[in-house]
């Protein structure tokens, strides 16, 4: 491929794919770029290999059966999700969730931004060529995964919070299985610092490598990780808190440059202000109700279907037509692991959603990929798409 710069110079360029093959991207992501040898002159990014269709697919059936669906999204943190999408449907109902749901919910929200971060760092090492601390970072996270399949049964996928609460209570154990699994990743982490931290290596392949200014993140749409490593102090946690967060004592973690070295290192960090959040939650976990008492939500008891004829009524009716909000329009937002997830719904008054559009995190920052890398190595290139953390699963929905 032949090209004439401005100044009328002639330059053979050599197109190629990075992507969309899951072995050379994190996910069915595809980057065409024009090559001056190892230099990328020009990039553009193409989303669209998954063909999901969550968000027609949602407008299929009930509210309580658009959660699993959510798994899907980001299936690194699936929790998270599952939180997010019941925190907008709790608003339309203008109820809240009794004290331990909130602190459960809290304190499952960090385990997964935990080992959102945890795979995601890990990842990036091993790209730059450093698979031991892939290790040092993936092994705490499988724990966690333990954890999971003792609460809901599923690992990767757990459509375990409800609209009203959770699936359900916590087993026996639990406590001190998340008290160790802390533990783990606390080491876990500080093992990883030693090895990339000051090592000059990893310093020299991230850091001033693919930079983003704080104007042009906030004109992008970033938000998260990579939007606190430009400078912007933005964390919905603090900003516009849920589930009590504005109790909790936190620190959000922001860079200075913006560039793949801060936007890993936020993440690091971040890791360790959420442990602090986990044992703060666990000191605070009391006996009490995971489910709220409302009618409109809540299946009754199996006591009072038999027995009561209202019961059974509108036992019958939540399982078929499923809660039924309010008729409007909806959104919110929650702190996902890579930044902003909002749910903006649009209820008709039935059992069903009308419409449901994700604000998902990724997606802003991959449309900026392009403009990252050019410039930049083809090496380089692999080191911003790791440090932007990009799940497929979000981006074609």
């Amino acid at each position: 491929m032949k090209v004439i710069t401005p100044s009328g110079e002639k330059i053979d360029l050599l197109t190629v794919n990075i992507g969309p093959s899951h072995p050379a991207t994190h996910g069915a992501l595809r980057a065409f770029v024009a090559l001056d040898g190892e230099t990328v002159a020009a990039a553009a990014q193409e989303i669209g290999y998954l063909h999901r269709g969550f968000e027609k697919m949602v407008e299929q059936g009930t509210y309580q059966q658009v959660l699993p669906y959510t798994d899907r999204l980001n299936y690194c943190s699936a929790i998270l999700n599952n939180i997010g999408f019941c925190l907008a449907a709790e608003q339309m109902f203008e109820i809240e969730v009794p004290e331990r749901c909130q602190t459960l919910r809290v304190l499952l929200s960090e385990l997964s931004r935990l080992i959102d971060h945890l795979v995601c760092v890990a990842a990036a090492a091993v790209d730059l060529g450093a698979l031991t601390n892939y290790w040092y970072l993936f092994n705490p996270r499988e724990e966690v995964y333990g954890i999971w399949e003792k609460l809901s049964g599923a690992r990767l996928t757990n459509t375990f919070s409800r609209i009203g609460g959770l699936y359900r209570d916590t087993y026996e154990g639990f406590e001190t299985d998340v008290a160790n699994v802390l533990v783990s990743i606390e080491a876990g982490l500080d093992d990883a610092f030693k090895l990339l931290e000051h090592n000059r290596i990893f310093i020299e392949r991230t850091r001033g490598v693919c930079p983003m200014t704080p104007d042009a993140a906030v004109a992008w749409g970033w938000t998260g990780p990579c939007l606190r490593a430009t400078g912007v102090d933005r964390d919905l946690r603090k900003d516009d808190p849920y589930l009590g967060y504005d109790t909790y004592d936190f620190q959000t973690v922001v860079g200075t440059t913006g560039d793949t070295y801060d936007r890993l290192l936020v993440r690091m960090y971040e890791m360790k202000e959420s442990l602090s959040i986990c044992r703060q939650a666990l000191k605070r976990l009391r006996p009490g109700r995971v489910n709220t008492s409302d009618p409109r939500l809540i299946l009754p008891g199996h006591d009072k279907a038999y027995h009561d004829m209202e019961a059974l009524i509108n036992h019958f009716k939540l399982v078929f037509e499923g809660v039924r909000p309010p008729a409007g329009e909806f959104y919110s937002g929650t702190e996902a692991a890579n930044g902003e997830l909002g749910f903006f719904v649009v209820s008709d008054g039935t059992g069903k959603p009308w419409k449901i559009k994700v604000r998902p995190p990724c997606f802003t920052q991959f449309a900026a990929y392009a403009d990252l890398i050019e410039g930049g190595m083809v090496a380089d290139s692999i080191a911003c798409l790791s440090s932007i953390n990009i799940i497929a699963g979000e981006l074609d929905r």
